[in-house]
């Protein structure tokens, strides 16, 4: 109870600091139109010169567009703004406030991880699930309970490895405290916006092994349109749950590295 009532008043006093700024609403919202409006672009264009790419067709490929809008929203909702804001120039690490995180009373990277909440996100959560409908509504398929339960399942493992990726892009960052080293995950993460079996066979694999995004937004999809293979699902959850002990790890032994602004 005790980190939900500090979650919540974190996420209040994000919420207060995010009004205070109401312009950006209109930018936030144009930016994530915009953010749609290309992807979806690049599906149809894809697919307005075959019907299918190697058993993806249009419907199911839009149905993944929207869990990775699923996911991109829920990354910047709480994920990414308070791992961010290690980084950089204007980081903590730089300018030595993680020193004062360091001195509250909870752990680190709970703190840290939880911290800054975005709420406009839930305006590209809200577009995400509508792409997502409408991909499910456009193929005809009718997910059973399984599927749904397995998609769900899925999901959230795809969900932790996003965010074990992210927090092992940060952790480096107690190694190189002015780079942005997040803004590459960010590059790479957009690959996942198409099924990984449309890329070539040695970036198949880097996405499914090395950076792993293809593990956040292909299973999921297949899981809800009944193509995921058999030992997939548990392979996720496995790969997710090694993952994040592996980045845990990591950010533990770079928070020793720190040395505080004033030694």
């Amino acid at each position: 109870m005790y980190h939900a009532r500090l979650v919540g008043a974190l996420a209040r006093a994000s919420l207060q600091k995010e009004l205070a700024y109401r312009a950006n609403l209109a930018i936030g919202v144009f930016h994530s139109l915009l953010g749609l409006a290309t992807g979806a672009a690049g599906v149809w264009v894809l697919f307005g010169q075959v019907p299918s790419v190697r058993g993806w067709d249009l419907p199911a490929t839009v149905a993944l567009l929207g869990v990775y809008l699923i996911a991109e929203a829920l990354r910047g909702l709480f994920i990414g703004p308070g791992l961010d804001s290690l980084a950089g120039l204007s980081g903590d690490l730089w300018t030595g406030r993680l020193d004062f995180t360091l001195l509250r009373p909870v752990n680190t990277q709970f703190l840290v991880s939880v911290r800054e909440w975005r709420f406009l996100a839930l305006f590209d959560l809200a577009l995400g699930g509508a792409v997502l409908a409408y991909g499910m509504s456009q193929s005809g398929a009718s997910p059973s309970a399984l599927d749904i339960a397995a998609f769900a399942v899925a999901l959230g493992a795809g969900i932790v490895v996003l965010y074990a990726i992210l927090l092992a892009f940060t952790a480096l960052v107690f190694w190189s405290p002015g780079l942005m080293l997040t803004w590459v995950f960010g590059g790479i993460m957009q690959m996942a916006r198409y099924p990984v079996a449309l890329y070539p066979g040695w970036l198949r694999l880097a996405l499914t092994w090395i950076v792993p995004v293809g593990i956040i937004t292909t299973v999921p999809a297949e899981a809800l349109t009944g193509r995921l293979a058999p030992g997939a699902l548990a392979g996720a959850i496995a790969l997710a749950l090694a993952l994040l002990a592996g980045a845990t790890v990591l950010f533990r032994a770079g928070l020793r590295r720190y040395a505080s602004a004033s030694s």
